[in-house]
């Protein structure tokens, strides 16, 4: 036999995979996408209360202190965050809006509350996101108050 000839056995080496090779892949991605979609489940979490955060202490600052300048003083707990689309029924020559593109909305899709004067900011207003359990006066609520240090 010439030595550059292929024995029968050489002439049918393996070109795929095993079942069992492929199962073991499967398997391994499947668990490797359930530790990740896991994770990513309580990045976004952490990341939709930060967001809110952010809305409550800083992002609305600017259209209301545009309102209180242009008003004289911030919305009325009645007329709330809509007075920053549609111009309220007194002061409507005064109105320079409107002061933000839409409706506020926190990550969970309610509205945010307002109060002003606040309870919270005797000073000032309190502005809120009920939380991902979207109930009103829950330890998740997210507003623009400092909470007083717990004691221990």
């Amino acid at each position: 036999m010439d030595a550059t000839q292929e024995t029968p056995h050489k002439k049918h080496a393996r070109k795929g995979f095993t079942l069992l090779e492929i199962v073991i892949a499967i398997a391994l991605l499947v668990v490797v996408a359930g530790v990740a979609i896991t994770n990513v489940t309580g990045i976004f979490s952490s990341g939709q209360e930060s967001v809110a955060r952010m809305f409550v202490e800083e992002t609305v600052k600017v259209p209301l202190m545009q309102y209180r300048i242009n008003m004289g003083s911030y919305p009325s707990t009645e007329e709330g965050l809509q007075v920053l689309l549609v111009a309220p029924e007194q002061g409507r020559e005064r109105w320079k809006g409107p002061y933000v593109d839409k409706a506020p909305e926190d990550p969970w899709g309610q509205a945010y509350k307002y109060r002003y004067p606040g309870v919270k900011n005797p000073n000032g207003y309190d502005l809120w996101s009920m939380g991902p359990d979207k109930q009103d006066g829950t330890a998740d609520d997210i507003g623009n108050w400092v909470s007083a240090p717990t004691t221990k």
